[in-house]
């Protein structure tokens, strides 16, 4: 404001001086003889109106220098001359906290992304910024993963990691995936995580790399060793008792010195006993060769045939196949569909003998409930179709939902523990997941995820 008052009346006089300069060389034109006096109003003229465009571009040129500053980055101009007259201070003032301004915020932002960069570098996790084909950042995490140098090269990085690259194009915009060392070497098993975001108006992929070899390693560790131990247990189960028959027998059928006794000596008695013993020994080898049976089932899984499912035509067949014998149970069985034209891609008896495995287990968790229900149900998640098989039977304890899913592991005397199991490998078979929850005394509940048809 200041600045403009000052400016105006800095042309107000000006503008005067030179209309008045002017109407008194128009006077002095009428006297030839004032010659000396003509050309030197003559040249006040002049210069008062070279003075006052000088005056008025001065401003532009302030200006000009003023912007001309801040689109080349350099804010080390100063608007703070002395001779820059009282009307333009303001003005120059203006613009000099301007630019101090200006400055601060540029300061506050390196330092920002300096911070931002320092914490990218440290952070346990691979991070990589793609802008279309160029790669804009890569933390040295992310380096040490690829075993690169800290390049922003991408088609360097596609051909030293093609199946890694072709894994980034196949999720696109969002997703996870894993790549495992086989595919790419040097790169261990990696978890990978891609998001979009726009950032001035283009797009930008965040790719996060991880390494879950460690992890993986451990896991499967453990499992082996549930296993060797589930796998132990129903062995010795059976082998126990008929290496401790077969001693008996032993001792009936030779004497002290490992001669066989005559076969006048053997009594009734021992011929029973040894009826007994045969008869618990076969049963036994059954037993084992039925365990065996099962670990070969497990094992041998066919390709899924896939087709697409109708849910609800699919759940009309399950009803009317599960429901006679649950009823007979006192179990009501109820199926909902939540959109009539919900289907998956899949095999339909593999997926069929998964429900019927789920709907197996409900069965055994009611039994000492009083109104016994199950409820299959079909809806659509965000990425997912989901099939979920719920009861109100008594849960699964939290010290056994993490082994359920472990090969031959049963909390059933007459159980082989491999429905779970099966069921797993199968919907793995499908490229989708099975997941439970469980509140013990209310219930469990087991999702089948399967992935949205296109």
């Amino acid at each position: 404001m200041a600045f403009n008052q000052n400016f105006t009346v800095q042309i107000v006089i000006r503008t005067t001086l030179l209309l008045m300069s002017m109407v008194a060389f128009a006077w002095l034109l009428q006297y030839p003889h004032m010659r000396f006096n003509q050309l030197t109003v003559a040249l006040l003229v002049v210069l008062q109106a070279g003075g006052l465009i000088w005056y008025v571009q001065k401003t532009n040129r302030a200006l000009e220098r003023f912007f001309l500053g801040i689109r080349h980055g350099d804010l080390t101009m100063t608007f703070q001359q002395p001779s820059g007259g009282r009307s333009f201070r303001a003005l120059e003032a203006s613009m000099q906290q301007v630019l101090e301004a200006y400055q601060q915020v540029k300061v506050e932002k390196e330092a920002q992304y300096r911070f931002l960069q320092m914490l990218v570098g440290q952070l346990p996790i691979g991070i990589l910024t793609l802008a279309g084909d160029e790669l804009v950042l890569m933390n040295q995490t992310a380096a040490s993963l690829l075993q690169v140098d800290d390049t922003r090269d991408w088609k360097h990085l596609q051909a030293q990691h093609p199946h890694l690259t072709k894994a980034l194009e196949n999720l696109g915009d969002h997703g996870r995936t894993l790549v495992a060392p086989a595919q790419d070497a040097g790169t261990g098993h990696l978890a990978v995580a891609v998001s979009t975001t726009i950032i001035l108006g283009k797009p930008h992929r965040l790719i996060s790399l991880q390494d879950i070899r460690t992890e993986i390693e451990q896991q499967e560790i453990e499992a082996w060793h549930k296993l060797i131990r589930i796998l132990t247990h129903e062995i010795m189960n059976s082998v126990t008792p008929i290496a401790s028959l077969t001693e008996t027998l032993q001792d009936m059928l030779t004497d002290a010195y490992g001669q066989p006794k005559p076969y006048t000596t053997v009594t009734a008695d021992n011929l029973d006993d040894i009826r007994f013993s045969l008869n618990t020994i076969h049963k036994r080898s059954e037993g084992l060769l039925s365990f065996v049976d099962k670990y070969r089932t497990l094992s041998r899984i066919p390709r899924p045939a896939m087709g697409s499912i109708h849910l609800p035509t699919f759940f009309d067949h399950l009803s009317n196949l599960l429901t006679p014998d649950l009823q007979r149970q006192g179990i009501t069985l109820t199926t909902t569909a939540d959109d009539t034209a919900l289907t998956i891609a899949g095999d339909a008896a593999l997926i069929e003998q998964v429900i019927i495995n789920l709907v197996s287990n409900s069965t055994y968790a009611l039994q000492a409930t009083q109104q016994k229900q199950i409820s299959l149900r079909a809806y659509a998640g965000d990425r997912h179709t989901i099939l979920e098989v719920t009861d109100n039977g008594k849960g699964i304890p939290p010290k056994e939902i993490n082994d359920i899913f472990i090969p031959f592991f049963s909390t059933r005397k007459e159980g082989m523990g491999i429905g779970l199991s099966l069921s797993k490998q199968i919907m793995s078979l499908h490229g989708g997941t099975i997941r439970v929850q469980s509140v013990p005394g209310q219930g469990a509940s087991f999702q089948l995820y399967f992935k949205k048809q296109s």
